[in-house]
């Protein structure tokens, strides 16, 4: 049997060896129920696995070491494993080591993903400093794809249920938004968000809103001129072939819960969009890369030095993060399925509205 032909195989990269990456991977597989749905591929060392494993003696983590693809077998966990060299493992703390092997695992893993050797990928929190080197010269895991896939433009979307939030801009100082504000950039945003929300989560007509980059969304240009002049007229022009509404002022728009009316928020930049994201998702977020011509999800989270090796780390986002990914695989073969077949998609909204009729004559 081929892998096509089983549950999706879900590659994990393991993140900065000193982070919390290698106990969230532990505990999230630790409930074996996980492998009813996939079959789990950690990109790391037997040495990582078991370093960790003595801090959560707790959970039954038991998996197989194998550097063959063919060999991986379903419901267990296996580890492809990238280096059998022992490393210096020091939990919480900054090293070029730490860097150096969450980029080994992360590159070893893409490529499977590029591959496809695995069918979704799910990335645990690297540390932006310690992996800058000129062979990995990134600012994050999202730049970094969007190079290897060779694609024009990706979008960080993150997501909690049906709480959805993107960036225009990422990792940017904030002295320097402004200038990576362009008509171009939030329409090329726009267009992977509305997407994204048809093939990876399955709504039909996507309801999306814009916020401002100002304060009160520039006030009518008394504050600013990034509305008038940028944001409002992109919005005008993506209106031809999206619901899109805004700009709305980022204070007011999440105080007042106008989120839950939206299928997706398009924030300006960083802080702006993941303070209320990461406040309202309550510890259940997950960071998705959109745009890309395979699916990689990771928690909303970093490495968490302060409390790594101390068995201290919250899972919640991890696990999320691995069901994401499954889901938007699913959701993907479903869409895909339907455009090769859209009599079986017709035959299946029939259906539906027959229930639905019997439903309510009942």
């Amino acid at each position: 049997m081929s892998l096509q032909q089983q549950k999706p195989v879900i590659g994990v990269s393991v993140g900065d060896v000193n982070g919390i990456g290698t106990e969230l991977i532990i505990k999230t597989f630790s409930d074996h129920r996980l492998l009813e749905f996939c079959t789990p591929l950690i990109f790391g060392s037997n040495r990582l696995i078991n370093f960790y494993r003595k801090f959560s003696p707790e959970m039954t983590f038991n998996f197989q070491s194998t550097r063959d693809f063919s060999r991986i077998t379903p419901k267990q966990i296996n580890l492809y494993s990238c280096w059998e060299e022992e490393i210096a493992i020091l939990p919480g703390q900054l090293t070029d080591v730490g860097g150096n092997y969450a980029v080994k695992s992360l590159t070893m893993a893409v490529e499977a993903l590029r591959d496809k050797k695995i069918q979704g990928l799910v990335t645990a929190p690297i540390h932006k400093k310690n992996t800058q080197t000129p062979a990995f010269n990134f600012t994050g895991h999202t730049p970094y794809l969007k190079q290897l896939f060779n694609v024009n433009d990706v979008l960080m979307l993150m997501v909690s249920d049906d709480f959805r939030v993107g960036l225009v801009t990422e990792h940017v100082p904030v002295k320097d938004i402004a200038r990576y504000i362009t008509r171009e950039t939030i329409l090329s945003k726009l267009n992977i968000l509305r997407d994204s929300l048809i093939r990876d989560f399955g709504i039909d007509k996507p309801k999306i809103a814009v916020l401002g980059l100002n304060p009160h969304a520039g006030d009518e240009g008394l504050i600013g001129k990034e509305e008038e002049e940028i944001i409002k007229p992109a919005i005008k022009d993506a209106k031809h072939q999206m619901l899109v509404f805004g700009p709305y002022s980022a204070d007011a728009f999440f105080a007042r819960n106008y989120h839950r009316r939206f299928d997706a928020v398009l924030a300006m930049y960083h802080d702006q969009g993941l303070i209320p994201f990461k406040s309202l998702a309550s510890g259940e977020g997950v960071n998705y890369t959109a745009g890309l011509p395979m699916v990689r999800t990771s928690p909303d989270h970093g490495t968490a030095f302060d409390i790594a090796g101390k068995n201290k780390a919250d899972n919640t986002s991890f696990i999320a993060a691995i069901y994401t990914c499954l889901d938007i695989i699913r959701n993907r073969q479903e869409y895909d399925e339907n455009r090769r077949n859209p009599l079986k998609k017709m035959g299946s909204v029939v259906l539906a509205n027959a229930e639905d009729e019997k439903i309510e004559e009942n």
